[in-house]
């Protein structure tokens, strides 16, 4: 049977679920695609190779990929200077469009910084299964043929990260309500944070939550977690009154949920995500890292 190589069809085919698996591995949008556009290179370069299953082919080639580079970003991550968070991925149009294949795999609930964070926290084996079965619906011996170990390997590891993401989580499969509420928590903060009011600002946070910011030594950021929606307040209120007079911001989809992008001009200085839980904010993930925001452009 003659096969079929990385025609620009099959790239536009499988792009969107082999970017989900890395993005998903490495919380990171162009090392994704690299990751992606190295497997099409490997596949295009190895036309010799017969290929019974193209689709497992691919998601091997980029599993395995995505596992080289964790190991690389493992070390690097050691000597990040403060927290590091997710590159931010913009997630309006056609990730939210269900005729694009993209919205096929992007499934909003496990783009968030916070889930993406939790698996971050898994072992790389522990990833890999928990992103091939619990969020993309594969079969154990399928992923057992991609990650290279056996079925009965495959159930283990998952049940173990299963265990090990529910211990730690209370991020839930966001409903069409609560998403609207998510929405609406996010333009309360905006309104109270832009007219000044600090006790609405207070009031929409968690008594205990929590500020991470990630400028990766870069700029000037906060380098150890702000706990408190007191001290948050006081932070956030701070900021403000430092940005420059060409300073904008748009509420925009990002990692699946309403986030913010902040401008200077028309070039993006931070990305806000948030975690709500119950109704309040539990979390502030703030991007500030010029590295992290290269990928993103200006809206109008």
């Amino acid at each position: 049977m003659e096969e079929t190589k990385g025609t620009e069809l099959d790239y536009r085919s499988y792009r969107p679920l082999l970017f989900s698996i890395a993005y998903r591995m490495l919380g990171n949008v162009l090392d994704a695609e690299d990751v992606v556009q190295e497997a099409f290179l490997s596949w295009n370069e190895n036309k010799s190779e017969p290929i019974r299953n193209e689709k497992a082919y691919l998601c091997k080639m980029v599993t395995n990929r995505s596992i080289d580079r964790i190991r690389i970003a493992s070390k690097q991550r050691e000597a990040y200077l403060g927290p590091w968070l997710p590159t931010p991925l913009m997630t309006d149009d056609h990730y939210s469009d269900e005729s694009n294949p993209m919205a096929l795999y992007m499934h909003k609930e496990s783009l968030s910084t916070a889930y993406l964070l939790l698996l971050q926290q898994l072992s790389w084996a522990e990833r890999a299964v928990f992103i091939l079965r619990e969020v993309l619906q594969y079969e154990y011996d399928e992923i057992a043929d991609i990650v290279g170990k056996s079925s009965a390997n495959c159930r283990q590891i998952f049940r173990r990260a299963k265990g090990a993401i529910s211990e730690k989580s209370d991020v839930k499969e966001p409903d069409v309500a609560k998403s609207e509420s998510v929405k609406l928590r996010i333009e309360q903060f905006v309104q109270a944070l832009t007219s000044g009011n600090t006790g609405q600002l207070v009031n929409l946070l968690k008594a205990d939550a929590v500020l991470y910011s990630d400028g990766g030594g870069k700029v000037k950021a906060a380098v150890q977690p702000i706990i408190g929606a007191e001290r948050i307040s006081m932070f956030l209120f701070g900021l403000l009154s430092k940005v420059p007079p060409d300073f904008s911001y748009r509420i925009v989809s990002v990692n699946g949920q309403t986030g913010i992008i902040c401008y200077h001009g028309e070039k993006p200085n931070n990305v806000i995500t948030f975690h709500v839980d119950q109704g309040v904010i539990a979390d502030i993930y703030i991007v500030i890292n010029p590295d992290k925001l290269t990928h993103l452009s200006f809206i109008s």
